[in-house]
């Protein structure tokens, strides 16, 4: 069967655990989403998607930007956590009271209480685009979780172990599903596998990742 033959394959919200410490929340930004993406567009009227280059100088195929207190960026010196956009040498957008709140209650809904990010990546995926497999570890807090808020077309997220060569599960989100790992499933590796081309009726050929850390 193939996963994206239908824009109607949202699938039915629960609580879906995909390891230990690591769950999808399927459908739990859907009662928000038209909030989050007015508020989406007020953070990149103020910080736009841009693509960035990799240390090793390939450029991203996804489009970057951020909001909080510290904004992730990457460059031919290495990955940073920085409270300035390169871009326009000012603060990013402050992170929207909705990006929080939401963040706080998937976190909870997966076991982690009082989870208060203070960076928020914006990634920007068209057809084809793609994430490699990647730990985040740039961060001083190891142990709080990521929440990863999927907008628009669907993609398939890659979920791995501790070494890139381990193997992956293969996990289809949709608009609206939200993952979140952390403690002990923290560190594994994980990425996006390129997007397949579609529609979707409020954010068209695209999607959008919403993606919450504790950095600083």
């Amino acid at each position: 069967m193939d996963l994206f033959a239908e824009q109607d394959l949202q699938q039915p919200a629960r609580v879906e655990r995909i390891s230990d410490q690591a769950f999808a929340l399927r459908g739990f930004a859907l009662p928000k989403a038209k909030e989050l993406l007015a508020a989406l567009d007020s953070v990149l009227l103020q910080a736009p998607l841009r693509q960035m280059q990799t240390p090793g100088g390939y450029t991203m195929s996804a489009r970057l930007s951020s909001c909080g207190a510290l904004g992730w960026t990457t460059d031919r010196d290495g990955y940073h956590y920085s409270p300035l956009d390169p871009l326009s040498a000012r603060p990013w957008p402050a992170m929207p009271g909705v990006f929080l709140a939401l963040a706080a209650a998937a976190a909870s809904s997966a076991g982690f209480s009082g989870f208060v990010p203070d960076s928020c990546l914006i990634n920007a995926y068209a057809p084809g685009a793609k994430m490699s497999l990647h730990q985040d570890k740039n961060e001083r807090c190891h142990t709080a979780p990521i929440v990863s808020i999927s907008l628009g077309l669907p993609a398939i997220f890659q979920f791995g172990g501790f070494e890139r060569s381990d193997p992956t599960q293969r996990i289809a989100l949709f608009h609206g599903d939200i993952m979140v790992w952390g403690g002990v499933d923290r560190l594994r590796y994980h990425g996006v596998m390129p997007i397949k081309p579609g529609h979707h009726s409020l954010l068209g050929e695209q999607r959008i990742n919403i993606t919450l850390r504790q950095a600083g």
